[in-house]
């Protein structure tokens, strides 16, 4: 322990062991410090008792003899209140000795590997990285790589293992059936514990070390003990040179010991120099130079107490302790006192303002405690009542995770507290992956039975895919199509190879009818003759001024009683058209009547090429376009009774009204499309 018995050798006695040194040091330094005391606290009253009686003319020896014993009093306050001062001080040093014994055992550790930002990295670098901290690097120095390294790790691997088990029950497997290997995994567990096999082995062989240092620090004080003995004035200076070096060569030794054997070492080498009165001018010298050097460490130990970073500032006070016992001897007897002192007050103000901020951390955790319980609260909160399919329930688990992660963002909370909150946390989790797993276990039963359904389906396709019962066929075709799209989902590891046998029987099958229109029925074919004979007839009359448009009426009539051509010469009814447009013009036919002529002739076209979907969306666009024009009409007409004055010769007014009559034209062409459309059904 570094306090005033490490400065005061004078009242030790020689001893044989560390453990008995110990003893006697402590008891005659106490009693010394007891009875300075005690003679400071007299001398005091004595002097103030001189000066009352010098400056005040007492009445009676009673009056003298109280005012004495009030003094007396007061002195005994001042002594209590030093003495208690001292004691929190020792108590501080002491606390700083055993942290600095700790940290003496721990002296391989302090060369650490920087720490990366593994986050940004994938798995395989991870394990890339972590192969390389183990296979190239000391042990000791990489404890904060492989601790972080893992935890990233874990997150990830976490994230792809949730993955694949959502896949695995989605597909229709059991919870207790899920198992997934990862080659990945398996090189990153075996570099893990290729780790921890190394650092105990690196632990196992510090203890033999450890007491190996000891031995040999012993060792040391035996010979300085030796010399001391022997007391050769000729060459015990150079030895105990020699024997100093050789302790500061030597390595950490058990924390348990490293104070009893430094105090044990630090007697002796006062004993030495207290001997060394013969060659006073090289122990005055070493004695100057370990004064300066003390003096630079309290000046340092000062500026540090003035430090904000409380942390920091413990910590190189720490080696401070550490260099003043290890590297620097004593000083003379006159410095050693006041020198300890000072550095023992900066220690206790370090001391003291670390304690205070930690105290400070508590009240922090505290509230962390809260903080995290509030975030606990709202996982247990969290609602998955109204989630129905597989999509909500993906939300859901995004939304999860991401309260969850809230609660590792908040800072630490009290280790006696720890436990349990992590404990709500995970039974909270627990919870929601319960809901989440009878979710999907309902949902493999009802893919089970979509299966089956889709099953049928895919049966019946290939049963019809090369019908020559074209018109039954193809409706049931369609039929089972709708159907299909009906059905839900089927478990992921059935859904592409049922999908291809069903799409791949209804492609066979329409494939065949598309050959078939393409290249025409006979009757089809026939009609494409007639129409290419007839088309030329109807050609020859353009330019006869004496046709009538009842004529060309009725070789429109005609062309459409002919029936369909084949679909790759359905490029003959584009030629129809042509030639009748350039007949109408010939006819000077303008205006409603040839824009009807011209929807016919268009829609007949569609009829006569079997395009059913197009008519069927024509007949949903113009039901439209007169939806639209009506409601227009209606909304002009409700403007009018808006305008103020609205009488009929307003310009605003007629104005209205004439948008209304056009758009009540455009309404009556659109119903007679309508009608002509409706009449091909």
């Amino acid at each position: 322990m570094l306090d005033a018995t490490s400065e005061n050798p004078q009242n030790l006695e020689e001893t044989k062991t560390p453990e008995i040194i110990e003893k006697k040091v402590e008891k005659p330094i106490e009693e010394s410090e007891e009875t300075e005391t005690e003679n400071e606290v007299e001398a005091i009253a004595e002097a103030e008792e001189v000066s009352i009686i010098e400056k005040v003319e007492l009445s009676s020896k009673e009056e003298i003899g109280l005012d004495a014993e009030e003094k007396v009093e007061v002195a005994s306050k001042e002594e209590l209140e030093i003495e208690a001062e001292e004691k929190a001080t020792a108590k501080v040093v002491e606390a700083i000795e055993e942290k600095v014994a700790a940290e003496a055992e721990k002296e391989e550790e302090k060369e650490v590997v920087p720490v990366m930002d593994f986050k940004t990295m994938t798995m395989e670098q991870l394990v890339k990285e972590l192969e390389s901290l183990v296979k190239n690097q000391k042990i000791q120095a990489i404890k904060s790589n492989v601790e972080s390294i893992k935890k990233v790790f874990d997150t990830k691997f976490g994230e792809i293992l949730a993955e694949k088990k959502a896949a695995f029950l989605e597909a229709g497997g059991e919870s207790i059936d899920f198992h997934y290997g990862s080659p990945l995994k398996v090189s990153f567990n075996e570099l893990l514990l290729e780790y921890k096999s190394k650092r105990n082995k690196h632990y196992s062989d510090l203890e033999g070390k450890l007491k190996e240092n000891l031995n040999k620090r012993i060792e040391v004080i035996d010979n300085l003990k030796a010399i001391i003995e022997k007391a050769d004035s000729s060459t015990m200076y150079k030895e105990f040179k020699g024997l100093q070096d050789a302790w500061k060569s030597i390595g950490p030794v058990p924390r348990t010991k490293y104070n009893n054997t430094w105090r044990n070492y630090h007697h002796h080498v006062e004993r030495f120099y207290d001997l060394l009165h013969l060659n006073n001018d090289l122990r005055e010298l070493d004695f100057r130079h370990n004064l300066e050097e003390k003096t630079k460490i309290v000046e340092r130990a000062v500026v540090l107490s003035e430090m904000d970073d409380v942390s920091k500032a413990f910590k190189e006070l720490q080696e401070l302790h550490k260099l003043w016992k290890e590297d620097i001897g004593p000083v003379s007897r006159e410095f050693r006192e006041d020198i300890w002192q000072k550095f023992s007050a900066a220690t206790k103000i370090i001391h003291d303002k670390r304690d205070s901020f930690f105290e400070g951390q508590k009240s922090k955790y505290e509230e962390n405690i809260q903080l995290k319980l509030n975030v606990i609260s709202g996982l247990e909160e969290y609602d998955t009542s109204k989630n129905k399919t597989h999509s909500d329930w993906q939300k859901s688990i995004k939304e999860f995770e991401a309260k969850r992660e809230v609660f590792f963002t908040i800072g630490k909370v009290p280790r006696n507290k720890s436990q349990q909150i992590w404990e709500k946390l995970k039974v909270a989790t627990k919870k929601f992956n319960h809901d989440k797993n009878i979710f999907y276990k309902e949902l493999n039963s009802s893919q089970q039975e979509n299966l089956e359904k889709k099953l049928a389906l895919v049966a019946l396709a290939k049963s019809l895919e090369n019908s020559e019962d074209f018109g039954s066929a193809t409706s049931q075709m369609k039929r089972i199509q709708a159907d299909w799209k009906k059905i839900g989902h089927v478990p992921r590891k059935f859904s592409d190879k049922i999908w291809k046998e069903f799409k791949d029987a209804c492609n066979h099958y329409f494939d065949r009818i598309h050959e078939i229109q393409d290249n025409g029925s006979s009757d089809e074919i026939d009609a494409f003759e007639t129409k290419t004979d007839f088309l030329s007839q109807i050609k020859g009359v353009v330019g006869n001024t004496e046709i009538t448009l009842e004529e060309v009426k009725a070789y429109v009539e005609t062309w459409k009683n002919i029936g369909r051509v084949p679909r790759k010469e359905k490029s003959i009814e584009n030629d129809f058209n042509k030639v009748i447009e350039v007949l109408f013009e010939q006819l000077s036919i303008t205006g409603d009547e040839l824009l009807m002529l011209k929807y016919r002739m268009a829609m007949d076209a569609l009829v006569a090429s079997n395009n059913s979907r197009k008519i069927d969306s024509e007949v949903q666009y113009v039901r439209k376009k007169i939806e639209e024009l009506t409601k227009g009409i209606q909304q002009l007409d409700n403007n009018i009774s808006f305008i103020a004055n609205a009488t009929e010769d307003n310009p605003l007014v007629k104005n209205v009204r004439n948008s209304i009559a056009k758009q009540e034209k455009e309404v009556i062409i659109w119903k007679q499309k309508l009608n002509y459309l409706r009449s091909l059904n």
